[in-house]
C-alpha cells in the first residue's frame, strides 16, 4: 500500500497551491466583503483547466480523475472556500452529463462548460434533503417534447450559467421513480434567474432562485430514460461528495495552519500559548482530524477512480470532513481569542465558510442516514 502521490499528482497539487497563494488569498477578503463573483480569478483558473477538471481533454477540459480533482479542490479551498466553489462547481454539472448524457449531449454540454458555466438545479423551496419531494414538472407535449414548469432555489452558479441540468417530475405519482433529468439552455424562453441570495459565508460563490414557466424542451433534452433522474442524481453525489469533502479539508487545514502560527507567536505568561496544554491540545486535535478527513476523502475518490462503489466511503468523507472543518474553525476562533472574533484576522471568515459544508451536497445528518443504510445492507445480512 502506497500513500504517496504520483509525480503528476504532485504537479497538479503544486500548481493549485501556487494559484491559491498568489491569486486567491490576496483577494479573498474583498470578495467576502462585497459578495461579488470573482470573474477575473475564475478567468485565470479557466486558463489552467481548473473550471473543467473532470471534462475530457478532447472536449477542452483537464480530463482529471476524482482523486486529482480532490487534490486540486483542497488546495484552492485553502485559499478561499467560496472562490474554490466558484472555480470548481462545473464538475457537478460535468458529472451529471457524463453519467446521463447521450453522445450529442456530452458534446454540447462539455463544450458549454469548457467555455462557460453550468448550474445543477435540484434543490427546491420544499425539497432539500428529500430530493424525491421536488415539485417541478416536465409534462409531455404534443410534439414529443416537454413543458418544464416549477422553481429551484439555492442554485450555485445560476447567475453565471449558460447551461442547466434540471431535475423534474415526469410522473408525479411515482415518487423518486418519476423524476427525470434534462439539459436546458439557461437563456431559453421561460427561464428566469433571480438576484444572488445573501449568504453567511462562501460569498464569492453566487446562488440564486431559478424559475421555469412552461419552458419548451425538445425530446432530446431528456438525459437518460424517463424516471432515471433520481438515479443520476445519486450517482452524481457519489462523485461530487469527495470533492466537496476535499474543500472541507482545505478549510480545516487553513484553520490549523493559521492557529498554529498564531499560537507560536502569541505569548501568555511569558511563553507562546502553543506550549499551554489547553491550546496545544486544540492544535493536536485539529491536525489529527484534518489528516483523517483527508485520508477518507482520498479513499472515497480512489474507490470511484478504480470503478468500485464508493457510496459509503463518500458519505464517511463528506460528513467527517465537513464536521471537522466546522470544529477546526470554531477552535481556531477560540485559539485567537478576541482577535478571532475580529474581521482583521481570517479565522472568523473560515468559520462562516465552514458551516455550509455541513449542509449542501447532503447534510451531515443525511450522510449518517446513508451510512446506516449502506452498513445494514451489507453487514446486516450477516
Amino acid at each position: 500500500m502506497d500513500f504517496s502521490l504520483s509525480e503528476e499528482q504532485l504537479q497538479f497539487q503544486q500548481v493549485a497551491r501556487d494559484f491559491a497563494r498568489n491569486e486567491i488569498i490576496p483577494q479573498a477578503e474583498h470578495f467576502d466583503r462585497t459578495s461579488e463573483f470573482p470573474h477575473e480569478i475564475v478567468k485565470k483558473a479557466r486558463e489552467l483547466g481548473f473550471t473543467s477538471l473532470n471534462i475530457p481533454v478532447e472536449a477542452g477540459g483537464a480530463g482529471l480523475g476524482p482523486l486529482e480533482v480532490a487534490i486540486v479542490a483542497e488546495e484552492l479551498a485553502y485559499g478561499c472556500a467560496g472562490i474554490a466553489t466558484a472555480i470548481t462547481l462545473n464538475t457537478l454539472v460535468g458529472d451529471a452529463i457524463e453519467i446521463g448524457g447521450s453522445e450529442a449531449q456530452k458534446e454540447r454540454g462539455f463544450k458549454a462548460l469548457a467555455e462557460g458555466f453550468g448550474a445543477y438545479c435540484l434543490t427546491e423551496p420544499g425539497a432539500g434533503s428529500d430530493a424525491a419531494a421536488i415539485a417541478t414538472r416536465a409534462l409531455k407535449a404534443d410534439d414529443g417534447g416537454y413543458l418544464l414548469t416549477g422553481s429551484k432555489t439555492w442554485i450555485s452558479h445560476a447567475p453565471q450559467a449558460n447551461l442547466l441540468v434540471v431535475f423534474a417530475k415526469t410522473d408525479p405519482e411515482a415518487g423518486h421513480r418519476g423524476i427525470s433529468c434534462f439539459l436546458v439552455d439557461a437563456y431559453a424562453k421561460g427561464v428566469a434567474v433571480g438576484n444572488p441570495l445573501p449568504k453567511m459565508g462562501q460569498k464569492a460563490s453566487s446562488c440564486a432562485e431559478v424559475s421555469f414557466d412552461e419552458v419548451k424542451l425538445s425530446a432530446d433534452a431528456l438525459m437518460g430514460p424517463e424516471g432515471d433522474g433520481f438515479k443520476i442524481a445519486m450517482k452524481v453525489f457519489d462523485r461530487s461528495r469527495p470533492m466537496v469533502a476535499s474543500v472541507a479539508v482545505g478549510v480545516a487545514r487553513r484553520c490549523l495552519e493559521e492557529s498554529t502560527r498564531y499560537a507560536c507567536q502569541r505569548k501568555s505568561m511569558g511563553v507562546p500559548i502553543a506550549t499551554h496544554q489547553a491550546v496545544g491540545f486544540k492544535l493536536a486535535e485539529m491536525g489529527m482530524k484534518t489528516e483523517a478527513a483527508r485520508q477518507l476523502v482520498r479513499l472515497a475518490a480512489w474507490k470511484l477512480q478504480s470503478g468500485k462503489s464508493n457510496t459509503l466511503e463518500a458519505a464517511y468523507a463528506k460528513a467527517f470532513a465537513a464536521d471537522t472543518a466546522m470544529e477546526c474553525a470554531v477552535e481556531a476562533v477560540q485559539v485567537f481569542g478576541g482577535y478571532g472574533y475580529s474581521k482583521e484576522y481570517p479565522v472568523e471568515k473560515l468559520m462562516r465558510d465552514a458551516k455550509v459544508l455541513q449542509i449542501y451536497e447532503g447534510t451531515s445528518e443525511i450522510q449518517r442516514a446513508i451510512m446506516v443504510r449502506e452498513l445494514t445492507r451489507t453487514l446486516g445480512r450477516g
